[in-house]
């Protein structure tokens, strides 16, 4: 019989199964225990390290679920071929390296990704989960793989009544955000040829996602009424993403004529789609929010609707949705029928009846007045701080572009804000190709995280940093 040596601690701060099972497992990796060596038998060995039998099965046990060991019936227990791990690289000592410099301290944040947190409804939010968990426990089960059917009626009501958007709720699909929808649908249009026009300037995440999943993405110019059909045409694309509402960043509103345009484009090929992201459409100060392009073509046309609770709510909340049109419905439920939803069912539940019972409209024009006002009290500040200042989306959305016709470069500008504690991006960023279209001296101004307050400190703060 195999003589092993084996030492174990009774007084140690390891069981004495853990003491077995490391000291058994060590000697099998350096070879003193070879492949086919029949191990003693549990209570020989118990015996003989005067311990209880569990503790030798239990050693025995774990070596076997990890690979050590074979236990063969009536035979007893047997070492595994063990193949060496890669050797292990000495230890290097510590490289001192230099600490990295301190970020430049900002005061203001005008990043066009922010909300007013103080805004969100916190109160009734909270009433609303709270209920929800005490007396609601099925929440704790999968729920409808599109979203809770009760969430999506919902959301078919609201964006039918403010949105303009023409669909059932069978048609809407509830996910995490629009980044991961439109993952999902990039995957769903992806082909041999797929190709995407997207926006120049544009916001540059969603073709980061869409070339991640395999579409080759053609930048189009755009002018004062969004993006050019003819530069549309040229691209060769068969898939189209925009912001008609609200062009990010330039602020430009798609007229009817140019809408009227694309979806005669995309009548004339077959597939052709087009993805319309109606990401801030809620925050219209001037008039009612323009209706959406999918409602022009209809539910079967060729538009896929987005949008997001990021900004009406909070961006941490990940809710978003889009409205599939009704050729590509089976597809989807061909391709992720078996995908779990990722939002959860008790956040559906409070969204739904924070629309269903009217809280949200209510939000929504708390949200709008505040927005509003602290619009026009930058515009005025920023009109009385600089003779020569020009101000464009201040009646739509959540940012601004400011040019200063005669002041420093957009570089510059960035760069002397920084210094000054304002953290803010010049318009050419968003320039994917072509850079050299964008107008000089422009920067983009979010001003929704802005406290009322500290807008003529901002202010003052800008001309400091841009006067001559």
């Amino acid at each position: 019989m195999l003589e092993i040596t084996l030492c174990l601690n009774p007084a140690g701060d390891r069981p004495l199964y853990q003491q077995l099972y490391e000291d058994l497992a060590r000697q099998i990796k350096s070879g003193r225990l070879k492949a086919g060596d029949r191990l003693p038998g549990k209570r020989s060995l118990a015996a003989q390290l005067a311990v209880a039998v569990n503790t030798v099965d239990t050693a025995y046990q774990m070596l076997v679920a990890e690979g050590y060991l074979e236990a063969r019936e009536k035979s007893g227990f047997f070492v595994l071929e063990y193949s060496d791990m890669l050797p292990v690289q000495p230890q290097t000592p510590e490289i001192s390296l230099p600490p990295e410099p301190p970020p430049a301290p900002v005061r203001f944040n005008l990043s066009t990704g922010a909300v007013d947190t103080t805004l969100f409804p916190f109160r009734t939010w909270g009433r609303i989960q709270k209920e929800l968990l005490y007396a609601s426990p099925e929440l704790l089960s999968h729920g409808h793989r599109q979203g809770d059917p009760e969430l999506r009626q919902a959301l078919a009501s609201y964006l039918r009544a403010y949105r303009g958007v023409i669909c059932s709720p069978e048609q809407i699909v509830v996910g995490a955000g629009v980044e991961y929808l439109l993952g999902l649908l990039a995957q769903l249009l992806r082909g041999q040829n797929a190709a995407a026009a997207v926006e120049n300037p544009g916001y540059d995440r969603p073709r980061m996602i869409l070339e991640n999943n395999g579409i080759s993405c053609r930048c189009v110019d755009i002018d004062t009424s969004g993006l050019t059909v003819s530069g549309l045409r040229a691209s060769g694309a068969n898939i189209c993403y925009i912001t008609p509402s609200h062009h990010f960043p330039t602020g430009a509103t798609m007229p009817a004529g140019r809408r009227a345009q694309l979806l005669r484009w995309a009548s004339e090929g077959e597939g052709r789609y087009i993805l319309e992201d109606d990401y801030d459409a809620e925050f219209r100060f001037d008039i009612r929010p323009i209706p959406s392009l999918q409602g022009m073509a209809g539910p079967a046309g060729p538009v896929v609707y987005l949008c997001t609770f990021s900004k009406s709510l909070a961006p941490s909340i990940r809710i978003a949705c889009m409205v599939l049109p009704v050729p590509l419905l089976s597809r989807y439920r061909t391709a992720y029928g078996s995908y779990s939803n990722t939002v959860s069912r008790f956040e559906q539940q409070t969204l739904y009846r924070f629309l269903n019972e009217g809280y949200f409209t209510r939000h929504l024009a708390r949200m709008r007045s505040a927005y509003k006002n602290r619009a026009e009290l930058l515009a005025r500040s920023l009109e009385e701080r600089f003779s020569r200042v020009t101000l464009t989306g201040r009646h739509t959305g959540l940012h601004l572009l400011l040019t200063l016709p005669d002041g420093p470069s957009e570089t510059q500008m960035e760069q002397s804000a920084l210094d000054a504690g304002v953290c803010l991006r010049g318009l050419s960023r968003y320039y994917m190709e072509r850079v050299q279209l964008c107008p000089p001296n422009t920067v983009v101004l979010g001003y929704a995280s802005l406290r009322d307050a500290d807008i003529p400190e901002l202010t003052g703060a800008l001309y400091s940093a841009w006067r001559p």
